[in-house]
């Protein structure tokens, strides 16, 4: 879904942006009228204690306070369940907050761009280890008419052997973290999603209000339907 993120004036958004889909936690505001900053700190787990503190560590680097934003933008998934939920809900709370609306946008989006910005005449593939011997992938073959990212088919789990069989089909940018697992190096930058990127994607009206988590399989753990342990 895309909307117009415009402030009323027609001058561009004060964006907040927010990922912790993957091993990091990432955050950047962007403003028309000063330099934008950003924060990143790789960490498989534990973005619940620093994700507060690092946005209140941007905003007061930016001069902003929370009254300025005009959207609050999150990556909405794939990754880790935890992760995603602590952005989705961090995101939704400071939207409510605020009274501005928040913005999701699936991880291979804000990789594909970042691919495409680096090689904008070859095809990108966002390769997502999903820790369980597969990856999560998606090819990008240019962009559209408003200069995002074209999404050459859906986001699918593949195993290794059908994710081998998308590189021999000619040069292709990778992107994402899964790559690794094919032995294949990324350039730096096209790991993690870069939160400037996600603020710029939403900027120009990408993004799923209000936003909700993307999961193509099933969380590690699952609550009890009548009480007890969570069970794997």
């Amino acid at each position: 879904m895309s909307l117009s993120a415009a402030k009323p004036d027609g001058g561009p958004p004060t964006v907040l942006a927010i990922d912790t889909a993957l091993a990091a936690c990432s955050v950047a505001v962007v403003a028309a009228d000063r330099p934008a900053v950003s924060r990143h700190q790789p960490m498989a787990r534990g973005q619940a204690e620093v994700l507060m503190p690092m946005i209140a560590e941007v905003m007061a680097a930016a001069g902003l306070g929370y009254g300025d934003l005009d959207l609050i933008a999150v990556t909405s998934g794939p990754g880790s369940f935890t992760g995603l939920r602590v952005g989705l809900a961090t995101a939704r709370g400071l939207a409510l907050a605020c009274g501005r609306p928040a913005a999701g946008i699936a991880v291979p989006m804000v990789l594909a761009d970042a691919a495409l910005a680096q090689a904008p005449d070859r095809p990108a593939l966002v390769l997502l280890d999903n820790r369980r011997g597969e990856v999560h992938g998606q090819s990008f073959h240019g962009r559209d008419d408003r200069g995002l990212p074209l999404a050459a088919g859906p986001l699918l789990t593949l195993d290794l052997d059908a994710a081998r069989a998308l590189l021999g089909e000619g040069p292709t940018t990778l992107a994402g973290d899964g790559a690794a697992l094919l032995g294949c190096a990324v350039a730096p930058g096209l790991i993690f999603a870069d939160p400037l990127r996600l603020a710029d994607l939403a900027a120009r009206g990408l993004g799923e209000r209000p936003p909700r988590p993307l999961y193509l399989r099933p969380p590690d753990a699952i609550a009890p339907r009548d009480g007890g342990r969570l069970r794997p």
